[in-house]
């Protein structure tokens, strides 16, 4: 499941990675987005692509029910990280796995220069630092965490890796 999704781009290469039975679910609250990325799998004749309408903070999936969580850049615009987090740890199997592209604050950033940094980068709303990232990781539960960060979005915001699995 893509949280996110947009256009579908991720969700269709997941599809054709999945078992012979299995479905590929892109989740997004624009109508917009979705209309594209179902003609997208139209187009791409992608017939294991489900896309859904609907908030990261109340996914409607049912418990259990994906084996891996991406996300590029989505949580982070979330106002309840903890409530995207329990709903993605929620919806994974045990043993399941995130592999999410996000944003990250360097730990001395003060909150003015935070939000001027969120304001000109666009894809970031109340932005964690790594050790945030992680805490909150923890307490919902995910194991084997770790947090990568991959390149520097200027004024002490960073992209980076953020993984994680579900206990079996």
């Amino acid at each position: 499941m893509d949280l996110g999704s947009g256009g579908g781009l991720d969700v269709l290469l997941s599809a054709r990675r999945v078992a012979p039975d299995g479905i590929a679910y892109g989740l997004d609250a624009s109508d917009a987005m979705l209309a594209l990325a179902r003609a997208n799998a139209a187009e791409a004749e992608v017939s294991n692509a489900r896309f859904l309408h609907g908030r990261i903070e109340d996914v409607p999936l049912p418990d259990t029910s994906v084996d891996v969580v991406i996300s590029n850049c989505v949580i982070n615009l979330s106002a309840d990280k903890p409530a995207v987090l329990a709903e993605t740890f929620r919806v994974l199997r045990p043993g399941g796995r995130i592999g999410i592209s996000d944003v990250i604050a360097a730990v001395d950033l003060d909150p003015a220069t935070r939000a001027d940094a969120e304001a000109r980068v666009g894809c970031a709303r109340g932005t964690l630092t790594a050790a945030e990232y992680e805490r909150l990781l923890a307490e919902t539960g995910f194991t084997g965490i770790t947090i990568t960060p991959v390149g520097d979005a200027g004024d002490g915001l960073h992209s980076a890796i953020v993984r994680a699995g579900k206990p079996r």
